[in-house]
């Protein structure tokens, strides 16, 4: 029989697969897969359109309800153009820390999880285990409500924890967004005789500027209940990229640019969508004065509900008891596959070992402390669900 790996051993065995969102994830999908299974542990793939990527998902112990699944990406950001001084793609312990590409964001509770999912093979449940492995995290959450969906032929579980790091910090709340590719349509004249034509990038500013406009009126806002614990507490508009023109004297015909915004529990995304529709939809309308076939179309890109917190949550009462905080329940800015849980109508909180200030950073690394609390909580979590 196959040897069970410890979880510092899975961790090295993830790491080295380089799962970049824009390539595939299938090498580190086949390898869990098989290790699962050379311990009698049958995984279900949910395979992406284009067929280049898989999610996985796996249950062990008695198939009834009221189980806990283990939510985890599979996918990373790119190391191009960061000054790395290990190699990101082996994990490297230095100083008391484990450094590679994804031990923080979030491969350090994958290895944890499959650990546990392995261990738990062994031990006499009650309860069941289960694993969500997905894809395309880092881009947009893609990946999570067809794995969810998929996970219907499973024994429904009663709880989600998530396991991005939160420093085994419960995490009830956070924000969720929504992201609009922007394209503006002008109309090229000479720059001498600009109020003939449409400059694409002037018009465009329009629309960043209303975004400022309304950045600055949440940040001087009271915040409500929900949003007073997130920092900032307001959605917030952004444009991180803008391209567009042609010469210095010539009206830009092209201006490209994207626009998000980061909703805080309590507001509609479908609000958010309307309100940027329509601050689009009233400066198209003065650019149509000028010359009719110009204009903005914004296509949606992304979209995430909030995770709002739950009163009395399930998931949150799990994750106190293995770790023993009581603390006040984090809210974080940064959105989770949680939320996409919670709308399933699962119980859900976000909670795993690493530090989410260095995820996405070169040497990125997790603790060593931290990833042997992960290993502690697994313990105490296969005792409880054996209770």
């Amino acid at each position: 029989m196959t040897a069970r790996l410890s979880p510092r051993e899975i961790l090295d065995a993830l790491v080295a697969f380089p799962t970049v969102s824009r390539d595939s994830n299938l090498a580190l999908v086949d390898w869990v897969e098989r290790y699962l299974a050379a311990h009698g542990i049958a995984a279900h793939r949910h395979w992406n359109e284009a067929g280049d990527k898989a999610a996985l998902y796996a249950h062990v112990g008695p198939d009834v309800p009221g189980g806990v699944i283990l939510s985890g990406h599979s996918d990373v950001v790119p190391v191009d153009g960061q000054d790395w001084t290990v190699d990101p793609w082996t994990v490297t312990e230095r100083d008391g820390k484990l450094i590679g590409r994804g031990t923080t964001d979030m491969k350090g509770f994958d290895a944890l999880a499959i650990w546990a999912l392995v261990e738990a093979r062994h031990a006499r449940l009650s309860r069941p285990l289960q694993l969500a492995l997905s894809y395309d995290e880092e881009i947009g959450c893609a990946g999570a409500p067809p794995l969810i969906a998929a996970m219907a032929r499973l024994p429904r579980a009663g709880t989600v924890i998530v396991g991005e790091p939160t420093g085994l910090r419960p995490v009830t709340g956070h924000k969720g967004g929504v992201s609009f590719a922007v394209h503006v349509l002008g109309f090229e004249i000479h720059s001498s005789m600009q109020h003939r034509g449409v400059s694409a990038i002037m018009w465009g500013a329009k629309l960043i500027d209303w975004a400022n406009g309304v950045n600055e009126s949440g940040f001087a806002a009271e915040p409500s209940a929900l949003a007073a614990p997130f920092e900032p507490s307001c959605t917030t508009l952004h444009v991180g990229q803008i391209s567009g023109g042609t010469a210095h004297n010539i009206t830009a015909k092209d201006c490209t640019f994207s626009l998000g915004a980061r909703v805080v529990p309590g507001e509609s995304p479908d609000d958010w969508r309307a309100r940027i529709r329509g601050a689009a939809a009233a400066i198209s309308t003065d650019m149509r004065a000028v010359r009719p076939e110009t204009g903005i179309e914004i296509t949606e890109t992304f979209a995430l509900p909030p995770l709002v917190p739950e009163a009395g949550g399930a998931a949150e009462a799990l994750v106190r008891r293995l770790t023993g905080d009581n603390g006040p329940a984090g809210a974080v800015s940064f959105g989770t596959e949680a939320s996409h849980f919670q709308a399933a109508g699962y119980s859900t909180v976000v909670c795993g070992p690493g530090d989410i200030a260095v995820a996405h950073q070169p040497d990125e690394f997790i603790t060593v402390a931290q990833f042997e609390a992960g290993h502690a909580f697994m313990h105490r979590l296969i005792e409880e669900l054996s209770a």
